[in-house]
């Protein structure tokens, strides 16, 4: 795949507005924010800030045409996510490159995130066979019992400024093949792709009204919490909001799935191979400037394996490739933004007044070395602290940036044990050769999804997202088969006819006979 050409603008519109009823609506709020391509500092756009009014408006659009839409059969809501699909393969670099200019995530990282949402899209195209219910014949004399899924009605995703493609499409590929009609309310930090979407979508041959945009902020979030007519809520972003809008969603009726924060452990064991263990952390930890839920942030590095381990990361650390993410060589690109960079460096100083050792300092970073025009950007280099223990905030908190924080155990009961008392357990890693090592980490860890050798364990589409504790509010992972239930619900329906029905009223309990 080509890199994108930075000499051209990014492709956004000059304000970016909302999409409702399949067709881009002015906001009529009078409120609009910056956009910002990361890597200059410049305003590359401004976006819409939806009020109440306009989320009404995207909700009686998703509510009129969902009538239609969920008697439309499986099939034929199938061949529309087979020509989303194929929309979305032609246009993938187009896509990569609207996440780079405005979320600063180098492209070929930018690349994987879409691929990863095709994925989910790939999955849902298969929504006939996973609509199927149970049937039983004869339950009971001349009685039959089965069971279907009905789609719950208009249904909201609130995603977060990381992956602007890979989460809604999380969401909203299985929502609507399921027969629901969906709104997303993106970031508005990087809220470009959001319309691409859904100008794709369009041209799939997707009915208007059934996937809306609402560009907004907390006003709009409230106000789709609030709407009587939304249904269901799936939600990712930090732990504090993440638990406010599943107890608010709840409070109002819906369904809410919400995802929160993470604090991601990987276990380096003494007879891992340390070559692999150093590519891995290095970028689990640094990848995508440590913006990702599942990044590493903290390795445990357990007993000899520090001393061994250290240096190279040290080494690897200092000599990161950082750019303007349309170089293909860049290994990582800026900080999303101004505040995000302000919160990341605040930590750094906070680690270092805790007494955790500053093996890399990324403050020292000079952004001056990326090249004309980009001296402005929200750069940062990334950070390397040895020497962390549970008590320290940089150990406690999600940091959501590039600084990887080591702690020493003794051995593996001792990693295990520190991770299973995290408030977090959203993704954890182990590195060894020992399969019994690995089986019993496993078996004992208290996270919802676990790597062997595998830095980053995302679920592929098909199995489903999803951590424990404070990283999930609510029952049903993301995507996958609990995606599809999180969607639906299911009816039982018991049938019998007048010939097998015998005479007189019953009083007890119906038994098979």
């Amino acid at each position: 795949m080509n890199a994108p050409d930075s000499s051209r603008p990014p492709a956004t519109q000059t304000c970016i507005e909302h999409w409702i009823a399949g067709k881009l609506v002015p906001s009529q709020s009078g409120r609009r924010t910056d956009v910002f391509n990361p890597a200059t500092g410049q305003v590359s756009a401004r976006v819409a800030m939806a009020n109440a009014a306009e989320v009404a408006q995207a909700v009686a659009s998703a509510q009129a045409a969902f009538p239609a839409w969920a008697d439309t059969p499986p099939i034929r809501r199938a061949r529309v996510m087979f020509k989303f699909l194929e929309l979305l393969n032609r246009h993938r670099d187009e896509l990569a490159h609207m996440i780079t200019a405005e979320h600063g995530k180098v492209f070929t990282d930018a690349q994987g995130e879409v691929a990863r949402g095709i994925d989910i899209v790939e999955f849902a195209c298969g929504i006939p066979q996973l609509l199927k219910g149970d049937y039983t014949d004869q339950v009971s004399t001349g009685m039959d019992n089965w069971t279907l899924r009905q789609p719950l009605g208009v249904v909201a995703g609130i995603t977060p400024f990381n992956f602007p493609v890979m989460v809604p499409m999380w969401m909203f590929p299985v929502a609507i093949a399921a027969g629901n009609c969906f709104i997303l309310k993106p970031s508005p930090l990087d809220p470009t792709p959001s319309i691409r979407m859904a100008e794709l979508l369009k041209e799939a041959g997707l009915p208007d009204g059934v996937f809306n945009v609402v560009q907004g902020d907390k006003e709009a979030v409230d106000a789709l919490l609030e709407h009587e007519d939304v249904k269901a809520i799936s939600f990712v972003g930090s732990t504090t909001i993440a638990q406010k809008i599943y107890e608010t969603g709840a409070r109002h009726g819906k369904r809410v799935q919400a995802l929160g924060g993470a604090k991601n452990h990987m276990v380096v064991m003494p007879d891992a191979d340390m070559d692999q263990a150093v590519d891995a952390l290095i970028g689990a930890a640094f990848g995508s400037a440590g913006e990702r839920c599942m990044a590493i942030s903290v390795g445990i590095l357990v007993g000899e394996a520090a001393d061994r381990i250290i240096g190279k990361l040290a080494e690897r650390t200092a000599s990161l490739k950082v750019k303007n993410g349309v170089e293909l060589d860049a290994e990582m690109g800026p900080i999303v933004s101004s505040v995000a960079h302000q919160r990341i460096t605040g930590y750094i100083a906070q680690g270092e007044s805790e007494g955790a050792k500053l093996v890399v300092d990324g403050r020292k970073f000079d952004r001056a070395q990326i090249g004309a025009g980009c001296d402005q950007g929200f750069w940062l280099g990334g950070t390397l602290f040895d020497g962390v223990t549970p008590d320290m905030k940089i150990y406690r908190e999600e940091i959501f940036g590039p600084v990887l924080g080591c702690v020493r155990a003794k051995d593996l009961k001792e990693a295990v044990d520190l991770i299973n008392a995290h408030d977090y357990g959203n993704g954890v890693s182990c590195f060894t050769r020992d399969g019994n090592v690995a089986r019993e980490f496993s078996r004992r860890v208290q996270v919802g999804m676990v790597g062997i050798n595998v830095p980053i364990p995302v679920p592929m589409a098909w199995h489903g997202f999803g951590g424990w504790k404070k990283s999930l509010f609510g029952d049903m992972h993301a995507y996958g088969e609990e995606g599809v239930r999180f969607y639906t619900k299911q009816k039982s329906i018991m049938q019998r006819w007048p010939e097998s029905i015998g005479k007189g009223a019953e009083f007890v309990m119906p038994t098979p006979n």
